[in-house]
């Protein structure tokens, strides 16, 4: 039986830099080393869990007519998906307040505006993280 059977000698690449799920990883502090195989598992884990969040997300937006995933596409899938939401839910930032403007001709304020929503909540931290070291 053995004999019959072909050996995949294929290597598995994860989609995401080792280096930089090591150091995500190593942020716990109890966490002192990570072993290459759990890197890889983790890895294909995040990479699948991502798929499924994009499948569910794209579902709603279809849903919704959209052609884009936005943040309510995203919320909405998650919050469908009981075991996701539980986690996941409280993570996500909030959708901006819908406002109901009133036509100003001032441009320095419309430039304001786009300037405090350009940023989404919550990611200026994890920015910093993933920045390129030069």
């Amino acid at each position: 039986m053995a004999e019959n059977e072909e050996i995949n000698t294929e290597t598995l690449q994860s989609s995401f830099p080792a280096g930089r799920v090591k150091r995500i990883m190593k942020l716990d502090t109890e966490i002192n080393k990570v072993n290459s195989d759990a890197l890889f598992v983790i890895s294909n884990a995040t990479d699948l869990f991502l798929k499924f969040l994009t499948e569910k997300s794209s579902e709603v937006a279809i849903e919704k007519k959209r052609k884009t995933i936005k943040l309510e596409h995203l919320r909405m899938a998650v919050n469908r998906h009981r075991p996701t939401a539980d986690f996941l839910l409280d993570s996500l930032p909030m959708p901006p307040p819908v406002q109901i403007s009133s036509k100003k001709t001032d441009r320095s304020h419309k430039s304001d505006e786009k300037k405090k929503n350009s940023v989404p909540a919550g990611t200026r931290g994890i920015d910093s993280f993933f920045k390129k070291c030069e």
